[in-house]
């Protein structure tokens, strides 16, 4: 990507940016060189996307320059749209094309394609099905899209991929890995298949991918790939089979990992194409730059993670004794995810402020003290839930009729007010875990610290 030349034609063309550019004291001509370009103030949702109309973000401030339009529920639940148009699309397809032709070998391969993920406004479902369609044409490839209605999928994909040589569910990972489950006690044999998965939206444990190797018949390592997807950018970076080999190894030393992200937790390791999206590390969080329908210019996407050059990246594996020959020779980008803002639970973010109004209810608000903590917990069977953690008022009673008062009147407020969760998250799972504790708690509610409401 020639970044300059970008910028330089988004300060042209792009009403808001040319204004953003003009508030911030910045002649776009000065900037020359990428040490100017690494000086210009980032862009975020609050002080670019939501201080000017969305037609003046876009090419020449006409919105009927783009195709299609999606939405996201950002940071902290506020709408906002992303028009984009189909040519804005070839980078995604190019990361698609990576994922299922260099890591699944469809281009020798009959393959169906299941698009597991919701229809409708949000980016995942529509979007992955327009950039298979943009591959079809090259490759021996049949879509199939019931979104995630989990009886839809398991109707059609047994009769569907017995004409195929392969099947790949495209997903939410706790979803895909209800759709596994829920075929197994169904009687369907999934390693009949040849079953792919192609995942997005939430980091996942190397426990997990065994374990749905284990279920589905498939190699953890070259049959599971996870994409970087954004509403705001598409997708941004893709798991290969050579970041899945160093994420596996390094999941077995955690101290290892600790040297190289900075923290002992895992984060999703993928591989990212320069010559699409220019990454930065901005504080411990990443912004890139990319062309789009709305371009974005050192946007801020405030997700926790940071880059690796490829280079940098081998030679500490081999100091650290794995030895990687194959691959493809791209930089490499790593992502814990927003969770200082939210939990990603099916792939729908669960706010602070959705929570509150269920504990603010008359039947609960008396034995509370507002104070929570919202985790997306896995449990021994490694299924996905939302796990809310609530402190007592002093001298209050951990009771069961509480507990399940206190789930009831969450699982209401989140359908109502989280058209996500209403919609990703299966209606048996909807129900979120509760745990209440003494106020005080010194694990979740320590006195004189300032709370974080997720973990």
């Amino acid at each position: 990507m020639d970044v300059l030349t970008l910028f330089q034609r988004t300060a042209a063309t792009v009403p808001a940016y040319r204004k953003f550019l003009g508030d911030n004291g910045i002649d776009p001509g000065d900037i020359t060189d990428m040490a100017g370009f690494g000086r210009l103030p980032l862009t975020t949702k609050a002080n670019y996307h939501q201080r000017y109309p969305l037609p003046e973000r876009c090419r020449d401030g006409e919105l009927s320059g783009c195709d299609v339009i999606a939405v996201s529920s950002g940071s902290t639940g506020t709408p906002t749209f992303w028009p984009r148009a189909i040519a804005d699309e070839a980078a995604a397809v190019r990361r698609f094309r990576q994922v299922l032709v260099d890591g699944f070998g469809a281009d020798k391969r009959r393959t169906l394609a299941v698009v597991c993920f919701p229809l409708g406004t949000w980016v995942g479902g529509v979007y992955t099905l327009s950039c298979l369609r943009a591959l079809a044409p090259e490759l021996p490839l049949t879509i199939v899209a019931p979104g995630n209605n989990k009886a839809e999928i398991l109707r059609v994909t047994p009769e569907l991929g017995a004409y195929a040589d392969q099947v790949v569910l495209l997903g939410y990972p706790p979803f895909l890995k209800d759709v596994v489950d829920t075929g197994i006690r169904a009687g369907i044999d999934w390693s009949r298949y040849g079953v792919k998965l192609v995942l997005a939206g939430e980091v996942v444990s190397e426990q997990w991918r065994t374990l749905l190797g284990e279920r589905a018949a498939l190699d953890p390592v070259h049959d599971v790939a996870a994409l970087y997807g954004t509403a705001d950018g598409g997708v941004l970076g893709n798991e290969t089979p050579l970041s899945v080999r160093i994420r596996r190894f390094l999941a077995e030393r955690p101290a290892v990992a600790g040297e190289l992200f900075g923290e002992l937790r895992l984060p999703t390791l993928l591989q990212y194409d320069p010559a699409d999206r220019y990454f930065e590390s901005a504080g411990g969080t990443l912004a890139f730059t990319a062309d789009a329908g709305v371009p974005l210019i050192r946007y801020h996407i405030d997700d926790h993670g940071g880059i690796v050059p490829f280079e940098r990246m081998i030679g500490f594996c081999r100091e650290h004794g794995l030895d990687l020959d194959d691959g493809p020779q791209l930089p490499f980008v790593y992502v814990f995810g927003r969770d200082v803002h939210a939990v990603s639970v099916f792939g729908a973010n669960v706010y602070p402020e959705n929570i509150s109004i269920g504990l603010e209810q008359p039947e609960i608000c008396e034995w509370v003290t507002g104070k929570f903590v919202l985790e997306a917990w896995e449990d021994a069977d490694r299924d996905r839930r939302l796990r809310v953690t609530v402190e007592l008022a002093p001298g209050e009673a951990n009771t069961a009729a509480r507990t399940q008062l206190a789930g009831a009147s969450l699982r209401t407020q989140l359908i109502a007010l989280n058209s996500e969760y209403a919609n990703f998250v299966p209606a048996e799972r909807q129900l979120p875990h509760v745990e209440l504790l003494p106020a005080g708690d010194p694990d979740y509610f320590p006195i004189g610290v300032k709370h974080r409401y997720t973990r």
